[in-house]
């Protein structure tokens, strides 16, 4: 029922996790503007969940403008504005971490990282 799947990974909040995979699930076009977003039941039961830590998500998800209630209808997706830069960042920073732990178990040094995170974030042609 969740237009989204997501592998969860310990040392993470589920809440965060889930709120992450909800936006990637946007920005890759899975959900869209004025798309129905599953009942916290719906979603507590499909991610086997508590419904409070589902509420949670639904919570912040709306706190965040990515949600809206709509009477009768239930929760509708809308366009969300962004959040500020540092939390922005601190959504990021767990998967930073991992990758850098990669990056060193590798020996890549950090200007070869960040050489290779500007080639990734070039727009495709």
């Amino acid at each position: 029922m969740l237009p989204f799947s997501i592998k969860f990974r310990d040392g993470e909040p589920v809440s965060d996790q889930i709120v992450r995979a909800a936006h990637q699930a946007f920005a890759d076009g899975l959900l869209r503007e004025g798309d129905l977003f599953p009942s916290v039941r719906a979603v507590a039961q499909e991610l086997r969940i508590s419904p409070t830590t589902t509420f949670k998500v639904v919570q912040e998800l709306k706190d965040l403008g990515f949600l809206v209630s709509r009477p009768g209808i239930g929760m509708v997706v809308q366009a969300p504005s962004l959040p500020p830069l540092a939390q922005r960042l601190a959504m990021l920073e767990p998967g930073a971490r991992r990758i850098l732990a990669e990056a060193r178990a590798l020996h890549v040094s950090p200007d070869d990282l960040i050489e290779l995170l500007r080639d990734l974030h070039e727009p495709e042609s």
